[in-house]
């Protein structure tokens, strides 16, 4: 989930500030705090972000079950394409 905080850092990264309890306490002298349209915007942006990206957290949690390195060699042993099958199975059930 992207947070306020999430927001903040985006928008102004290494900025000194603090929250408590949903309350926010800036602390930056050299960075101005973020209007809270800004950081609705922000949150707006990041969440499309992370929305367009979950074919590649799909992907990823499969390609990490594979032992990728095993099934490549295999595959040079034998003559076989099970590894690139696999690889493009996986893509086309989350295509981009």
């Amino acid at each position: 989930m992207i947070t306020n905080i999430d927001a903040l850092v985006s928008l102004r990264p290494n900025a000194q500030f603090v929250s408590r309890d949903g309350v926010l306490e800036w602390l930056d002298t050299e960075q101005t705090q973020p209007t809270d349209a800004e950081i609705q915007a922000e949150l707006t942006r990041l969440q499309e972000v992370y929305v367009s990206q979950e074919y590649a957290r799909l992907r990823k949690a499969e390609y990490d079950q594979l032992n990728q390195d095993e099934l490549r060699f295999d595959d040079l042993e034998n003559g076989t394409t099970v590894w690139q099958d696999t690889i493009n199975e996986i893509k086309a059930r989350y295509p981009k």
